[in-house]
């Protein structure tokens, strides 16, 4: 499927060509249709599933109150997190030597580091600078992409060294 889903952004290249070295190219291809569907799924959640409400959980007797846009922003996390290791292992950082339990590790670390900020991001938009949370997720989550790429290409998916 990696194979198959690099030919198809092969076709694509030469346009790009002149900006991107090959695999940026298929970082920013696969890393944008990530974060595209993210913000679709993001949109859905917070209207449809969640319906823009305040939620009371329990957990260990313990209330917490919790908004829709926080429970929409942790789904999506689980979603992309899956789908965005899977892309980058088998479609972006294909000559990484590292073993595969190794980079979900680097990867979970790295994708939590860029997901608080985000979600920190996110926070200040809405609750402070009342930015509506379908548009602060859009704002918040372009900031996380360029700290997202130096971590995935310098840590998670690393060349072994000669």
């Amino acid at each position: 499927m990696g194979r198959l889903m690099r030919h198809f952004l092969d076709l694509f290249y030469p346009l790009f060509k002149r900006i991107f070295d090959k695999q940026t190219f298929y970082y920013a291809a696969c890393g944008g249709m990530n974060l595209v569907s993210s913000w679709v799924l993001f949109f859905l959640f917070y209207q449809y599933l969640f319906e823009k409400r305040i939620f009371n959980i329990t957990i260990a007797s313990q209330i917490y109150v919790v908004s829709a846009y926080t429970l929409s922003s942790a789904l999506c996390f689980i979603i992309a997190f899956t789908l965005g290791f899977l892309l980058n292992k088998y479609v972006v950082f294909t000559d990484s030597q590292l073993m595969g339990r190794v980079q979900l590790f680097r990867y979970a670390v790295s994708s939590g580091f860029s997901w608080l900020g985000n979600y920190l991001f996110l926070k200040i938009l809405i609750e402070y600078l009342q930015f509506y949370p379908s548009i602060a997720n859009v704002c918040a989550s372009l900031v996380a992409v360029f700290l997202s790429y130096l971590l995935q290409r310098n840590y998670t998916f690393i060349k072994e060294q000669n």
